[in-house]
């Protein structure tokens, strides 16, 4: 059952969405990019190249309490139609990946479901933009759990991962190339704490 009225999320008094990283992987993110239904409609599509991160917070509300973190799904686009580099630039600012990206895995340790890359947005132009306190965590899918690259996967579907619901018919099926820097990923965006400072 989805809840959503004109797009927005509308969810029941006390309703807390914090979905583990392995939830997001196996469950949001594979039946996104298979594409499945969901039982709760509360996760937005977003163009991160269209929005600044404080505009992404009353967008990606999901009910009307406090929340310290928003999820979105993206479509990650290519920089150059040649290369291999993903456009993360928006009109204020630029996001900028950070340290290693790190696996996930299932609960049960036995395998690799997919990576998390960290990103912190850096206002102004790159190389000398001002880094700034949000940050995102984007999950994309592993190769082998990608729907289309795993037969045995019962929620794979038939799409390759790099292929937007908007159009199914992009890439070749086993084309693993553009699967890394283009196709749906899901995001966790917040802002980092700062320690009250000491007089």
């Amino acid at each position: 059952m989805s809840i959503s009225v004109n797009g927005q999320s509308v969810v029941p008094p006390g309703f807390r969405f914090h979905p583990m990283e392995e939830e997001l992987l196996t469950y949001y993110l594979t039946k996104k990019v298979a594409p499945q239904r969901m039982d709760l409609d509360v996760i937005r599509d977003v163009d991160l190249t269209k929005l600044e991160p404080w505009d992404i917070q009353e967008l990606c509300r999901i009910g009307t309490g406090p929340q310290n973190d928003w999820y979105l799904f993206s479509h990650k686009d290519k920089k150059y139609p040649t290369g291999t580099r993903t456009n993360r630039a928006t009109a204020a600012g630029f996001w900028k990946a950070t340290g290693r990206d790190k696996a996930i895995y299932s609960a049960a340790g036995s395998s690799r479901i997919g990576m998390r890359k960290t990103l912190v947005f850096y206002k102004g132009r790159a190389p000398h933009g001002h880094k700034s306190d949000w940050i995102m965590h984007e999950y994309r899918l592993d190769d082998a759990t990608t729907p289309g690259n795993n037969p045995g996967n019962p929620a794979a579907g038939n799409a390759p991962y790099y292929s937007g619901a908007s159009s199914l018919m992009g890439g070749v099926a086993g084309d693993q190339s553009s699967a890394q820097e283009d196709g749906w990923v899901i995001c966790r965006l917040f802002k980092k704490k700062t320690s009250p400072c000491s007089t």
